[in-house]
């Protein structure tokens, strides 16, 4: 880091003219070496990179950067980095920007869409190339002006509106259908649904999807067995209370997304043998249970490849369409929605 021309040692940085002064050369020569432009003699160059190295300068890369229209900076904006859905999408990120020679930045909207916009704001004033963000708010329209500019924005988990992005969602509905049909066929029929604030896109799918794998098996639906809220330890205690201590209670539990999950496996401890439980998104130590936690899978390193994939796709083409990519998921049978039903 420098400031006002010194490194961080305090002594002051070489400048270009110095180079080309060193090298003997013209100083829109060295220009042309140090931002890898064609045209310019084995020679020379040899000459300018000698110079280079004798100083020990170095270029401004934020400067060169952004004569080039790029900062090489990947903005990611998600609920929470400690949901490990997110946590891991984040991780793949960076991952990426690292072997790409790419900066990221990361904020969190913590479900909050005033949050949303702010976070996103203070990102998109630094330039980076690309927004990769999980929306929240009902409308993303106020990114229209930096998206028309040529800023690549892709959506992970949920779809944006009122801008053009793409997007990259889970098959929700095919992983609720095959929750429903596993535990169906497990003999179940009092299926309670446990799931997030409908706010949320994945939310409503995902409730959408039970009232119609329901309807299918020719399953009424006992709205007292349809719980949605934000998953908190008291507000799932009783919620659990109401689902299960009751004349007709459920003898299975469908647990629509990991942190709901976890706050149901604490909610159930001591009968955890007593009522099926599939969720929807795996824990990393679902296996390691007892029962081991059966759960439909999404991968948060696919979901984070192919948004990468999409915005490499779209940085050369910013104004193409936008495209929406749905990952699949997949059953993972562990045990605990194989317990058959009481009563």
């Amino acid at each position: 880091m420098s400031i006002n021309g010194l490194s961080s040692t305090g002594q002051r940085r070489p400048t270009m003219k110095e180079v080309a002064a060193r090298a003997g050369v013209a100083l829109k020569t060295v220009s042309r070496v140090v931002n890898e432009e064609p045209n310019v003699s084995p020679e020379l160059t040899a000459k300018v990179q000698a110079a280079i190295k004798e100083l020990n300068y170095t270029p401004n890369e934020s400067a060169r950067m952004l004569r080039r229209g790029k900062t090489g900076t990947i903005a990611v904006v998600i609920r929470d980095i400690g949901d490990p859905f997110f946590a891991s999408l984040g991780r793949a990120v960076e991952l990426w920007a690292r072997s790409s020679g790419s900066v990221v930045m990361i904020g969190l909207t913590d479900e909050d869409p005033e949050r949303e916009k702010d976070v996103c704001l203070e990102f998109v004033a630094r330039r980076p190339d690309a927004l990769i963000m999980a929306p929240i708010g009902e409308t993303q329209d106020y990114l229209a002006p930096h998206v028309d500019a040529g800023m690549a924005v892709v959506t992970i988990d949920r779809p944006a509106h009122g801008i053009e992005a793409d997007a990259v969602l889970a098959d929700n509905a095919g992983g609720i259908d095959q929750a429903i049909d596993h535990l169906v066929r497990q003999g179940h029929r009092r299926i309670a649904y446990l799931g997030d604030d409908e706010r949320i896109f994945t939310a409503r799918e995902r409730v959408v999807a039970y009232r119609a794998a329901m309807a299918r098996h020719r399953i009424d639906v006992d709205e007292d067995l349809v719980h949605l809220s934000e998953p908190t330890t008291e507000g799932i205690g009783i919620t659990l209370s109401a689902v299960l201590d009751r004349p007709e209670p459920a003898t299975a539990l469908l647990s629509a997304n990991n942190m709901t999950t976890a706050e149901v496996l604490r909610g159930l401890a001591g009968r955890r043998d007593q009522v099926a439980l599939v969720s929807f998104d795996d824990l990393a130590l679902g296996d390691l249970l007892s029962p081991g936690l059966t759960a439909v899978a999404q991968s948060a390193d696919v979901m984070a490849r192919t948004a990468i994939q999409l915005m490499t796709e779209r940085l050369p083409e910013p104004h193409r369409p936008g495209r929406t990519v749905r990952v699949p998921v997949k059953l993972t049978i562990r045990g605990s929605g194989e317990i058959a039903p009481v009563g």
